[in-house]
């Protein structure tokens, strides 16, 4: 029958939701469009007082400003003007309609009387004595005592309202025909494809998809929802199943220390986890790639190579100091090679531990060895009386001393070395005004930078940036960046310190022109006791213990950042170390 048919449930539904929504617009724009152009009358005639306050602050001659206000007003209103309690002016009007104001009846109202007396702007809709509803407005002359009112009759804007009242209800008239017509001929022809999407899921839901649902309808669109309900449940399985799956490889992947990279045949990179970008990104330093996007020759033509052959191939770079180890292994979709992915891995540290194993034993018994020896060697010269001199015994008892100084301070850089790795130091945070804090550091190391002729200078991205953070720790590593940054750049270089706030995180740079780190020397260079070759060390009378690198990334790391190093020979380098936003928030 045709009530119980779909074409009818479209029809009638259609009908009734366009019906109200019309009505629903049609009353919200009635009362809109009424309540806009009071507004805008209003508006006008407000507009029109002040330009009239400014004629009259502005010219003397009565004449001359009577034909202006002729000019700007609407023909239809009234301009009153009021300079004094004795002197009124009011203008001619083309609504006849539109009686005459006094000056009386204006003081009689509070509101008006307000404009004159208290410097006030009104505008009301009001009523005059003979019933006239009119629009009225107020404005205090410029500069000088007195008063403009303009008014018209409230006629003017209920024409305006009325006819776009009878515009607004034809549209809707003419809306509601058309969409009647349409609603009718889109139900009748909704009804054709929704049989063949029906077939259509039919077949889909042959084979796996069993699922069944109830019908609550027993028209088409009941025999297409249980196809479609059925295709859709297996569908959101299968879905819901593959989303997993790439979540887990997703987070795999991240979670992995080996760098992956997926490629297709053409070199874009589809999948990457930050390893494989750390790797990407010194890569593309020291080979002066500004493209972001680019890959290296050598991992092009590596690609290449696997893509040609068919074969797994694993090439060993060298970058930035370290070892690097590429295992490239063919994608095939079917029977094509698709792509590739390559399996990044750091060789360094395994190839190295050992050897870091027995430096440190070495170094540390080195270290101690030398002043030990020297502290007898100078302490058997006093006791058998080899310095006779009263001066000699104390420049043997001074040298004593240094020694004694050099040997604690190594005991306690160990010490704290070791509590900083073990979890031990107390962080004492505070929130710290970064710009105010990183001034005082560069101030302390003026005096040294301009004895050797660097220029030290500094810059933040953000001058009111706050930073919570220990500042006695903190002071110690950016002392001990800035203060190697001057014991290895020539005179005449130059230094930048610079404070980049990101999104999570605020970046430290340390950043100088000189001698650079060799690259066999960087991979090694926050090694307790490591010390790059003799380009790097420091002078005579300035020895180091080779800990405070060690020491500033353990500190960075206990503040929950990161710190790295960037180098070339003979052209310099950077230290960077990245603290979050929210460090110490729990």
């Amino acid at each position: 029958m045709f009530w119980r048919s779909v074409v009818f449930k479209l029809w009638v539904t259609f009908l009734i939701v366009i019906f109200v929504v019309l009505a629903i617009i049609s009353f919200f724009l009635l009362e809109f469009f009424e309540g806009y152009h009071v507004n805008q009358a209003e508006e006008e005639l407000l507009d029109t007082a002040n330009k009239v306050s400014t004629l009259l602050s502005e010219y003397e001659d009565q004449e001359l400003i009577e034909r202006m206000i002729t000019i700007i007003k609407d023909p239809a209103s009234r301009i009153f003007i009021v300079e004094n309690e004795e002197e009124s002016w009011i203008s001619e009007s083309t609504d006849e309609t539109l009686p005459l104001i006094t000056k009386e009846w204006l003081f009689n109202k509070e509101d008006y009387r307000s404009v004159y007396f208290n410097n006030n702007v009104v505008k009301t809709e009001t009523t005059l004595d003979d019933g006239t509803q009119v629009l009225l407005v107020g404005t205090r002359l410029t500069d000088q005592v007195g008063a403009v009112y303009a008014y018209q009759s409230s006629n003017v804007v209920a024409a305006t309202t009325e006819q776009t009242t009878r515009i607004i209800l034809l549209a809707a008239a003419i809306a509601i025909v058309l969409m009647t017509i349409f609603a009718f001929f889109l139900s009748t022809r909704i009804t054709a494809p929704l049989i063949q999407m029906r077939k259509a899921a039919s077949e889909l839901t042959k084979g796996e998809f069993r699922t069944k649902v109830p019908i609550l309808t027993h028209d088409e669109i009941g025999e297409l929802a249980m196809a479609f309900n059925r295709m859709g449940r297996q569908l959101n399985y299968h879905i819901d199943a593959l989303s997993q799956e790439k979540e887990q490889l997703y987070s795999i992947l991240r979670s992995m220390a080996d760098g992956v990279i997926t490629l297709n045949r053409v070199g874009d990179i589809i999948v990457s986890n930050p390893p494989a970008n750390k790797f990407l990104e010194d890569w593309r330093y020291e080979l002066d790639m500004e493209d972001e996007e680019t890959l290296p020759h050598e991992v092009k033509d590596l690609m290449q190579e696997v893509i040609t052959i068919e074969s797994e191939s694993m090439r060993e770079v060298f970058i930035q100091g370290r070892n690097w180890v590429m295992i490239m292994s063919p994608l095939y979709d079917q029977t094509k090679v698709r792509g590739v992915v390559a399996v990044i891995r750091d060789m360094t540290e395994e190839r190295k531990m050992d050897k870091l194993r027995e430096e440190f034993i070495a170094n540390v018994s080195h270290e101690l060895r030398t002043p030990i020896s020297m502290l007898q060697g100078y302490s058997e010269a006093i006791v058998d009386d080899i310095a006779e001199s009263k001066e000699e015994k104390n420049e043997l008892a001074h040298i004593i001393r240094d020694e004694s100084l050099r040997m604690g301070r190594l005991v306690n850089e160990l010490l704290d070395l070791a509590r900083i790795k073990a979890g031990q130091i107390q962080l004492n945070k505070e929130l710290i005004e970064v710009e105010l804090y990183l001034d005082r550091i560069i101030r302390k190391f003026k005096g040294l930078s301009n004895e050797k002729q660097i220029t030290l200078t500094y810059s933040i991205t953000n001058k009111e940036l706050l930073l919570l953070f220990d500042p006695d720790r903190m002071e110690q590593v950016l002392t001990n960046l800035i203060d190697n940054a001057i014991n290895h750049t020539q005179e005449q270089g130059e230094i930048v310190v610079g404070v980049e706030e990101q999104n999570k995180k605020v970046r430290f740079t340390i950043k100088d022109n000189g001698s650079g780190i060799p690259q066999d020397d960087l991979p090694f260079v926050f090694e307790r006791f490591y010390k790059a070759d003799k380009s790097r060390k420091r002078k005579a009378g300035k020895k180091g213990t080779g800990l405070g690198l060690a020491i500033a990334k353990n500190i960075v790391e206990a503040h929950r950042g990161n710190i790295s190093v960037q180098s070339k020979q003979s052209e310099g380098t950077t230290f960077t170390f990245e603290l979050p936003k929210s460090n110490g928030e729990e």
